[in-house]
């Protein structure tokens, strides 16, 4: 690589020298409306199966903890390789940038080979462990969706390794494009494969797998051409290729973290639904309408989270504390507010978010109180979200794991177990209040903790805020 390439990402990036607001504004924005975009044809998905009947619903909303899996691996190597990567560019090391890109690469493609083998083996036995053999239509259209799903992954995983590689030099608005495409390919899609229009076949619960994996192959192609036409800070290098342990070793330090807290999502989610199953499959349904909903709110935060990790991550690696400190209380701000028009819908109007899934009188008796009461805890959830980008950006991700561990695991599962067992199934909702303030003050002593050894020691830096 000549000199007059590797100098012009340090010359042209805009993560050290644009004011924060802006930048925020600038990086964010794109991230939050495809991350809704992406939470809003889920929501459709649920929508148009809803339609078929309300065990198609129960099947699908019983796949998610897998689903959750395989985004956790994308994602938390994207973590990584984010944080890593900005950090390089910060520091003015395109050369390594450069193998970390093509390192991270090479591990989305060991990742699919996994969940391929996965989606022909484990599918029919995770279904059983959950519902056994009380209702064969349920697992029969379970299976079809979630083995579709894991099968053809490849578009899922090579979407979102191209993504981080446009986040990670600011270029979002390229990652919004992608989201963008891919969610409206599944989106039209949808009711074609679902239901049979236009000439095609009905295919039911497995028509609306394959048009989400359509749309992410298609969000997968989009990012790619992004990447080779408009970023030019980073290119991956495969010829002579060969994985470097150092790079994927630190890549992992920062990602694996990111991936247990979000696959104890995925335990989370299993755990609870073999609680309400105990209860109905009506009430497995209205948990599996929550987490659809909730993503509407919790996505755009998520956006917001992709779209701040390289600027502090970026500024850490230029040594600006005042940078990353403004991005971090901008950053709060603005999850506050989203989480807090999360809280108002689901506090006035549950009846209309059920109703968008068919609901029926009984879905409607369990859902509304269920939605009210959990609702409380998005006053609080905007903290620990944040805090974790923060840890994640700053090579500290173990916090944020810790936080999910004792959130998810020690906390919310065996709340809802004892509430389920001596409140009944609407005490098991307040599980999520609880796990929620925990979380909370867990995520503040880390906060102050991670203020006095790592950023409080960078110096001010810049005075363009």
């Amino acid at each position: 690589m000549n000199q007059k390439t590797a100098s012009a990402p340090a010359a042209e990036n805009k993560m050290g020298t644009m004011p924060i607001g802006r930048l925020l504004f600038n990086m964010s924005l794109p991230m939050m409306v495809s991350m809704l975009v992406q939470a809003l044809y889920n929501i459709v998905d649920s929508i148009f199966v809803a339609k078929l009947s309300e065990n198609a619903l129960t099947a699908v909303s019983l796949a998610f903890p897998l689903q959750m899996l395989l985004i956790a691996v994308a994602t938390g190597t994207g973590v990584g390789m984010n944080a890593l990567l900005s950090r390089a560019l910060g520091a003015k090391k395109t050369d390594e940038a450069n193998k970390i890109a093509s390192n991270a690469a090479f591990l989305y493609i060991i990742s699919y080979i996994v969940f391929l083998i996965l989606g022909f083996t484990v599918v029919k036995p995770f279904y059983a462990s959950q519902i056994g053999n009380a209702d064969v239509e349920i697992m029969e259209m379970g299976i079809d969706y979630l083995s579709t799903v894991m099968i053809f992954s490849m578009g899922l995983l090579a979407q979102i390794c191209f993504e981080r590689l446009l986040t990670s030099t600011g270029r979002t608005i390229f990652s919004m494009t992608s989201q963008l495409c891919g969610a409206i390919t599944n989106i039209i899609l949808d009711p074609i494969l679902i239901f049979g229009l236009i000439g095609f076949p009905k295919m039911g619960v497995t028509g609306a797998a394959v048009a989400t994996v359509i749309g992410q192959c298609v969000g997968a192609l989009v990012s790619f051409t992004c990447n080779h036409k408009f970023n030019p800070d980073v290119r991956l290098q495969f010829r002579g290729f060969r994985p470097d342990g150092r790079i994927i070793r630190t890549i992992y330090a920062i990602g694996i973290p990111s991936i247990i807290m979000q696959s104890i999502g995925s335990v989370m989610t299993y755990s609870m639904n073999r609680i309400l199953i105990t209860f109905s499959s009506t009430a497995t349904a209205v948990f599996g309408v929550y987490f659809k909903l909730q993503s509407f709110f919790f996505m755009p935060v998520f956006g917001l989270n992709n779209g701040i990790t390289p600027i502090i991550a970026f500024n850490y690696g230029a040594q600006n504390r005042k940078r990353m400190v403004k991005t971090i209380k901008l950053s709060m701000a603005t999850a506050f507010c989203i989480m807090l028009f999360g809280f108002l819908c689901f506090e006035l109007v549950p009846q209309v978010l059920l109703g968008m899934f068919n609901a029926s009188a009984d879905m409607l008796t369990i859902g509304v109180p269920a939605l009210r009461i959990i609702g409380i805890h998005y006053l609080l959830a905007w903290f620990g979200i944040i805090c974790g980008t923060v840890f994640q950006a700053l090579g500290k991700a173990v916090f944020s794991m810790i936080v999910s561990i004792m959130r998810q695991l020690v906390v919310l599962i065996p709340a809802a177990y004892v509430l389920a067992k001596f409140g009944g199934l609407h005490a098991v909702w307040w599980a999520f209040l609880t796990a929620e303030i925990m979380s909370m003050i867990v995520s503040l002593i880390f906060l102050f903790r991670t203020n006095r050894t790592i950023i409080s020691k960078i110096p001010d830096g810049s005075d363009i805020l």
